[in-house]
């Protein structure tokens, strides 16, 4: 603090005084009545705000997008469903096929064996 309690003008090159100067409790900026340490505390819980509110607003939008798009979860499970199924129809007609050949072979050597 300047000796005799009057307060000298703060130094514009920087924006908090020096320690030097004054506490910052005693501290003012530009007017009498603006205590730096009060404007600190409101521009720290304005600015809290501010973000505070961006990020719930982030998060409800996100969570808006994401209930309007259709699931795609559903689409490839369902793609994957229907492959499955496709390759389950051609692995049972490749068996019965192999199934008929070895019965009909079966047959041939059947008869054969019948005719000696």
């Amino acid at each position: 603090m300047v000796p005799g309690g009057a307060r000298g003008p703060t130094p514009f090159r920087k924006i908090l005084p020096p320690g030097s100067l004054c506490k910052l409790s005693s501290a003012r900026w530009g007017v009498c009545w603006v205590n730096f340490e009060a404007l600190i505390i409101a521009m720290s819980v304005l600015g809290g705000t501010v973000l505070l509110g961006i990020t719930v607003c982030c998060c409800f939008c996100c969570q808006w997008k994401r209930s309007q798009k259709p699931d795609k979860g559903g689409e490839w499970a369902m793609r994957e469903q229907e492959e499955r199924r496709v390759w389950q129809e051609e692995r049972r007609a490749e068996m019965k096929l192999r199934h008929e050949e070895i019965r009909k072979k079966n047959m041939v050597c059947l008869k054969n064996k019948s005719r000696m």
